[in-house]
């Protein structure tokens, strides 16, 4: 008999305690895994190749409060501004949603917005439906395959920030972006089912180049400061992270969940190898009489904690990877993550907190042997 498999023989000798080993550290690291990437997708905003152009301006009391319209000259003029358009957020419930829709609809300058969407991909011919027609939207692509919508469908929508009920065509359906499940409409006819109240949600703006975003984030706060409507600029990332900012709790609690599930994790592996070799006393005195050294009969205990935790390591994260890339995330959330990516680093994180715990759960057993005399461990019943 070889060495390796002397290591699996003994390791296999109690099947069911070596499959129940493997299970709970698979298990307990498939679950690490999933909330590693959850926070990874709460708190990582979605960029794109855009993103770093973005400028989004809004009231610096509130996000809540409106802009007045007549800002847009005003920005239009700044040095280092490429192309400016209103982005207010409509919020509405689609039909069939009682609390909660998973896309967002956003009224915007169709022509003006062009230039700042610039990674949307819609036909041409699309554009100009959208353009020419006021009641009309474009639809991201994720949402239009959810509901299955297609060109000429209707949208209905009731307001939920604003008092009044919207209903759209759809003359569109754009891909591309980072995150394609958005509604755009027209400003215009918000404005209109409104009564013209002459303000805007926000103003997004793009800058000229990467190094002028930061002037003209000050330049567009310096124009409005000590006005009756103030507002803070700031680039499409910063806006992001604002609200990643809010999540503070939900880190402090996945960081906690995580340190739990790994020392629930220690103690399992610890125990159940001490259980292991306990019952094994007998034949490792037996192995030392034959003229084993102690750095030998160590080596078999390492070996076989550390590929009881590597292989459940293996179906645990390598099982996570595998599920969640064929899952289809949005649709089963609901929208809530456009993405749910294993990364290389989980990977490597489990992988290396498998091979820390065949370690540690090790230690323990091997001073055991170290201990235990040749003619204790012969007196030791199986």
């Amino acid at each position: 008999m070889t060495i390796a498999g002397f290591i699996a023989r003994n390791a296999l000798r109690n099947k069911r305690r070596f499959l129940l080993s493997v299970s709970s550290v698979a298990v307990s690291l498939f679950l690490l895994v999933t909330l590693q990437v959850a926070l990874r997708e709460l708190t990582n905003p979605i960029n794109d190749e855009g993103s770093t152009l973005r400028i989004i301006v809004r009231n610096k009391v509130s996000l809540a409060q409106p802009l007045p319209a007549r800002q847009l000259p005003t920005i239009e003029r700044i040095p280092g501004v490429a192309a400016i358009t209103p982005f207010s957020y409509y919020g509405g419930l689609y039909k069939g949603d009682e609390k909660f829709t998973s896309f967002a609809q956003f009224a915007v300058d169709p022509v003006r917005a062009l230039d700042l969407l610039s990674d949307a991909k819609v036909p041409p011919e699309q554009l100009k439906a959208w353009i020419a027609d006021r009641t009309s939207a474009i639809v991201g692509k994720m949402t239009a395959d959810r509901y299955k919508l297609k060109i000429g469908d209707r949208m209905p929508f009731t307001g939920q920030i604003y008092p009044c009920d919207l209903e759209f065509k759809i003359a569109g359906i754009y891909e591309g972006t980072a995150d394609d499940r958005n509604v755009m409409f027209h400003q215009k006819y918000l404005d209109e089912s409104l009564g013209n109240p002459g303000t805007v949600g926000t103003w997004w703006v793009k800058a000229s180049s990467v190094e002028e975003a930061p002037l003209i984030t000050e330049r567009i706060n310096k124009a409005f400061a000590n006005t009756s409507a103030e507002v803070r600029a700031e680039t499409e990332r910063a806006f992001q992270l604002g609200f990643v900012s809010m999540w503070a709790n939900i880190k402090i609690l996945i960081g906690g969940i995580s340190m739990v599930v790994v020392f629930a994790l220690l103690l399992v592996t610890v125990s159940t190898m001490s259980m292991a070799i306990r019952e094994r006393f007998r034949e490792l005195a037996v192995l030392k009489a034959l003229g084993f050294r102690r750095r030998e009969l160590f080596a078999f205990i390492l070996a076989e904690s550390f590929g009881l935790a590597t292989l459940g390591a293996f179906f645990g994260a390598g099982g996570a990877w595998l599920l969640y890339r064929s899952l289809d995330m949005p649709k089963l959330t609901s929208g809530m993550f456009v993405v749910f990516e294993v990364t290389p680093q989980m990977l490597a994180l489990a992988f290396t907190i498998a091979a820390v715990l065949g370690l540690l759960s090790a230690i323990a057993p091997m001073i055991g042997v170290a201990r235990t005399s040749v003619v204790q461990g012969l007196k030791t019943l199986d």
